[in-house]
């Protein structure tokens, strides 16, 4: 059997009961740990000490190169692959899924919060977001924005716009792969403000009017944990935010219903109500 787990947000304590009685039983458990992070930190020694047993970190190279390892085991035995967040959110796990299944080995999915569903409690209504976006980090050569496009139809809509920023664990540089030997660069994890200057930057070139520095957004940090941020404001007023460490995630509001307004104001600048547990102080 291969169980894939959602560990959800906050730390090692926000496993499931069921997810943790299935991470017990089996042989072998890996954490998943390039496309999202838990928001208090990579700890692997708590996870391992909750659970009894090694964690083994599967970062990007393994997870694309030597999944058919992973699987392999599975034929003959319980493997656990752990997830931050909800298994389902990133494509890579799904792909995982197929691979299994092809092989004949057995999956069971264990779900838990994920971003996707935890950005409700600025008070926006889950219902009334359109399609979520990805921001990577610009560099010198390289400044996509085919983003814009579906933040636009979004807006034209009415409708909110998640977008998740852009996290780099254990990527080579390009320097060293073309020297053909890896060196790893430091992690990097985009803030808000890196994703609204990109995002005004985008503007100024495209010129569409889709949104501007007057635009309200909602910038969230940390979701899950105790150390959790909501801040509502222009994308102006956003700029002048320090957030912290990651992980981070902005929306861009559309229309909203009278409740969702109510709801913000708990957040709005510049009385911010930043950790979501104390906004009735």
């Amino acid at each position: 059997m291969l169980y894939l787990i959602g560990l959800g947000l906050g730390d090692e304590k926000d496993i499931s009961l069921k997810g943790l009685e299935a991470v017990k039983k089996c042989s072998q458990v890996y954490l998943e740990a390039y496309t999202s992070l838990l928001s208090t930190g990579l700890r692997l020694s708590a996870l391992e000490e909750l659970y009894g047993r090694p964690v083994i970190l599967a970062d990007r190279e393994m997870v694309e190169q030597e999944v058919e390892q992973i699987l392999e085991q599975a034929r003959t035995s319980d493997i656990a692959f752990l997830v931050v967040g909800d298994p389902f959110g990133a494509t890579t796990h799904s792909d995982l899924v197929v691979r299994a299944r092809k092989m004949g080995i057995e999956v069971k999915v264990i779900h838990n919060a994920s971003v996707m569903n935890a950005v409700g409690i600025c008070g926006l209504q889950l219902y009334r977001f359109g399609e979520a976006v990805s921001i990577p980090f610009f560099t010198e050569t390289w400044k996509p924005d085919s983003f814009y496009d579906k933040i636009k139809a979004n807006r034209l809509l009415g409708l909110h716009t998640l977008c998740l920023l852009d996290i780099r664990v254990k990527e080579p540089s390009i320097e060293s792969l073309c020297r053909g030997k890896k060196v790893y660069e430091p992690p990097k994890f985009m803030t808000i403000n890196t994703a609204i200057e990109q995002l005004l930057q985008i503007e100024t070139n495209r010129a569409e009017s889709v949104y501007n520095s007057d635009t309200t957004c909602v910038g969230l940090v940390r979701l899950g944990s105790e150390a959790q941020k909501i801040v509502v404001g222009s994308m102006r007023e956003l700029l002048t935010v320090d957030f912290g460490p990651p992980l981070h995630c902005l929306i861009i509001v559309g229309n909203t219903h009278p409740i969702e307004d109510e709801m913000l104001e708990f957040f709005a600048m510049p009385k911010a109500c930043f950790n979501a547990q104390n906004c009735t102080d």
